[in-house]
């Protein structure tokens, strides 16, 4: 069943070949039975074949599980078109390497459908076969079943290799057990490796002495070849590392033969090339995901007094990284730049330290990691170099580090993780970071207090606004007390702060705090500079709430256009936010058509630059949605918002702010597209988590309350609607004010509730003030101006007042035709001659 190496020509290459794929082991010797068995049992199984290691094994590392899945990959690629490699030990990272399939599988690309969709599509291609039915997937060092389950392909034409020391494999695929070297593998393997004659007593000795457990082998062999070193010789060594290790009584969960194999290899790389001892011990203490190497190249500004004059050395650590890779301690991917060093080796490299030497290399590692990071994390172009950082900042330490420069880039780490709209393991992340500072060092430095900063925003974007609130309101009056007057940090804390009023729904005291930072800015940066514009960008929002939308366009245009030219100081987040307010509140405005046209493009900005899963792109596809249907284009508003819906409860969940804004659109858009049962369905589950997230009083809830209301009277139950009508008039004049559009629609929708009751005299008096306030608010040109007096004219013509009514109703259309282009809804519909209603959409705060 298996082919043998040399029985035939080579393989040839699948057509799909993953660039991840480590490159074949030329030492690689026996497991013939293990490679038959996996083959035998992928091709008489739809199942995955996984390859755990024994339970006896006790999750000891180092049995060769990766070495035999590469043998596969390479002996059996000529059975496969497409052959492709997974690392699983970062379940978070499985989705973006199966997305980058898709263009080989003639699937639309991440960027325009979201890695997570991405990565289902490519599993489904692979389940059908189509268009490649000869595949084969390997899941690298995978965890838990439960973390990679979902994208794995079930069934199929193809092949699933794992492998995992998690015996709970055994439980969803049918399994190869992959133990120690047989004796006869390890005296084969020893042989090839050394590439001489060895006795086969001699073979059979340093392979039970080692335990037959092919990684420590290859390091006794590997180091045998570099030195000459005879294999007696070797052994003795190895019998007096141990008997030392033994004499010390140092605990440790690996057989001692094998930790003193590992101190045999460092003594000798600490003979031949000490920098390459002092490389390794600090390779030990990252995690065991690759390393980038620019990490080091960065590094000569680190400080690190260990590793500074091989880190200001090209040459010395150039070499040393060569020496580490010919002695097999690490693995080097050229083409990647990373370095990888083995996680048992890490392990037995950390324990072989004293105590003192341990605090000094991980610091240095803190250090290591602070000038290798980039700069600037919230600039897009930085996001790539932080994500392959992120997997060694728990491993390593540095939430503990005390050093300002090191808590830095732990501040760093949040803004990128923030930016990138990761908001859980940003929250994670600053809760650990800001405990460990408090408690460590004084919890009114600087460093904490930005800390406290970022860890607060992150809380008012995951939607925790009472947890924001409190801890945001501490932090500015912390900054007030322990920063410099207008300090920049104390700057930006108030920008934060009266983002909590506005999630409060206190929208006058956001807006006058956000008028009171706008002088403070100015006053520091200048009437222009980019921190001014995110004070403007904040103003235009904050009119927006208080639909003031004339103001609020004439500032949001300042804010895009300045944002828009910066050659510096704007990321790709800012100009998004500004791009999709800028579309927001034209459509606010009425100018349906210009706020397609502005959400287009800002949705194509956030899809090219953010991505199309990310948070902020999302809010933009909501926005677009909502301005398709009020511009009347119920069909592409439905399509939109049903996938923005989807995507934004898979990646958030149904109660974050964002989700339940996007299910109010939703079921706006469905009620309109006829289908009421649905939008009835909907509006009833979100108003509940509006109390619940927002408070019963705030704007946004009553406005939910009112869509709910309408869905009630459009069934037939006027008297429902009345009620809720009522109460959330009363509500919204109590928490905002009577020149409110809230206020004026809510006015408007129980009119029609007292229409549809046959109460016309009431529906009378109502419409008749409330087209005063608000032409008295807005004028007579405005679109809920026209609304308004539609819906009275109908008042008059229900109790006879004929001439009166065709008057008012004649004006308005004429109004209509002056203001609005042949063929909008809005015009389309006052023709009619029905009234009109208003349904609420929330903002993104």
């Amino acid at each position: 069943m298996s082919e043998r190496v040399g029985s035939q020509s080579a393989p040839r290459t699948p057509p799909i070949w993953g660039k991840r794929i480590p490159g074949r082991n030329k030492h690689f010797t026996g497991r013939e039975n293990l490679l038959e068995e996996l083959r035998a049992s992928l091709e008489s199984s739809t199942q995955t074949a996984v390859v755990p290691l024994p339970q006896a094994l006790q999750g000891l590392g180092g049995v060769g599980k990766t070495q035999l899945a590469i043998e596969y990959a390479w002996r059996y690629r000529g059975h496969y078109d497409l052959v492709w490699w997974v690392p699983a030990d970062q379940p978070m990272l499985v989705p973006s390497t199966l997305a980058a399939l898709t263009n080989d599988l003639k699937l639309p690309s991440a960027s325009s459908t979201g890695i997570e969709e991405a990565a289902a599509a490519v599993r489904d291609a692979l389940q059908r076969g189509d268009p490649i039915d000869r595949w084969l997937l390997i899941f690298d060092n995978a965890d838990e079943p439960e973390e990679i389950r979902d994208f794995i392909p079930q069934g199929g034409p193809g092949h699933v290799i794992i492998t995992s020391r998690n015996n709970r494999w055994s439980g969803v695929a049918e399994t190869v057990s992959v133990d120690v070297f047989s004796q006869e593998e390890s005296v084969a393997f020893l042989r090839k490796r050394l590439q001489r004659e060895l006795a086969q007593s001699e073979a059979q000795l340093l392979a039970h002495e080692l335990g037959d457990l092919p990684l420590a082998l290859e390091q006794a062999a590997a180091l045998q070849a570099m030195t000459g070193m005879s294999t007696e010789e070797y052994i003795e060594l190895l019998r007096e590392q141990t008997r030392a290790l033994l004499g010390m009584n140092k605990s440790t969960e690996y057989p001692h033969s094998m930790t003193a194999a590992w101190q045999l290899s460092v003594m000798e790389i600490e003979s031949r090339l000490p920098a390459a001892a002092e490389v390794l011990r600090c390779l030990a203490f990252f995690g065991p995901d690759p390393i980038p190497r620019e990490v080091f190249r960065r590094g000569n500004k680190s400080g690190a007094r260990r590793m500074g004059p091989i880190l200001s050395d090209p040459l010395t650590l150039n070499q040393a990284f060569a020496e580490l890779n010919r002695f097999a301690l690490v693995k080097i991917e050229m083409e990647a730049g990373t370095v990888q060093v083995h996680r048992l080796v890490q392990a037995l490299l950390r324990d072989s330290l004293k105590p003192e030497e341990r605090d000094q290399i991980r610091h240095e590692v803190h250090q290591l990691l602070a000038t290798g990071s980039p700069s600037n994390p919230e600039d897009t172009q930085f996001w790539d170099s932080y994500a392959v950082l992120m997997p060694h900042v728990r491993p390593s330490g540095v939430i503990s580090c005390t050093d300002e420069n090191v808590q830095r880039f732990g501040i760093d780490v949040i803004r990128y993780l923030s930016q990138t709209a990761n908001y859980t393991s940003a929250r994670s992340f600053g809760e650990e970071f800001l405990k460990s500072w408090t408690e460590s060092g004084d919890p009114t430095s600087r460093n904490v207090l930005i800390m406290r900063r970022h860890l607060g925003t992150v809380l008012w974007q995951t939607g925790a606004y009472d947890e924001s609130y409190a801890m945001n309101e501490e932090t500015l009056d912390l900054m007030r007390t322990h920063l410099e007057p207008h300090d920049e940090e104390t700057l930006r804390q108030s920008l934060i702060y009266a983002a909590n009023l506005r999630a409060q729904g206190n929208f006058h005291e956001a807006h006058n705090q956000d008028k009171q930072a706008l002088e403070a800015h100015k006053a520091k940066f200048g009437e222009y500079a980019p921190p001014t514009m995110r004070v403007i960008n904040n103003l235009a929002l904050d009119q927006a709430l208080l639909t003031r939308y004339d103001d609020a366009l004439e500032l949001q245009q300042l804010a895009f256009l300045e944002q828009n030219s910066a050659s510096e100081g704007v990321s790709k987040v800012e100009l998004q936010l500004s791009w999709n307010g800028l579309a927001r509140v034209a459509r606010l405005a009425g100018d349906h058509a210009r706020a397609v046209d502005l959400g287009e493009e800002a949705y194509a900005h956030g899809i090219r630059e953010l991505q199309v899963e990310h948070a902020l792109t999302l809010a933009t596809a909501r926005e677009l949605s909502i301005a398709r249907r009020r511009n009347g284009d119920i069909e592409g508003a439905l399509e939109l918002i049903t996938e923005t819906h989807g995507r934004l409860t898979k990646l958030y969940g149904a109660d974050h702010p964002e989700t339940m804004a996007a299910t109010v659109a939703l079921s706006n858009t469905l009620r309109q597209a006829g289908e009421s049962q649905e939008a009835m369905r909907l509006a009833r589950d979100v108003l509940p988590r509006y109390e619940r997230r927002f408070g019963p009083d705030h704007p946004f809830t009553y406005g939910c309350a009112i869509n709910l209301a309408l869905l009630y009277r459009l069934r037939g139950d006027a008297q429902r609607a009345r009620e809720m009508d009522e109460d959330a008039r009363k509500g919204l004049l109590a928490k905002i004010s009577p020149d409110h559009a809230y206020s004026f629609s809510s006015a408007i929708n129980l009119g029609d509730d007292l229409a549809a009751l046959g109460d016309y005299e009431g529906a009378l008096a109502l419409d008749k003030e409330n087209l005063a306030q608000i032409q008295a608010f807005y004028g007579d040109e405005n679109l809920l101006s026209l609304a308004a007096a539609i819906n009275l004219s109908l008042d008059l013509r229900a109790l006879g007042k004929v001439t009166q009514a065709e008057e008012l109703y004649q004006g308005t259309l004429a109004e209509y035709e002056r203001v609005l282009p042949p063929g909008h809804p809005e015009r389309l519909f006052a023709a009619q001659g029905e009234r009109f209603n208003w349904d609420f959409d929330p903002f993104s705060l």
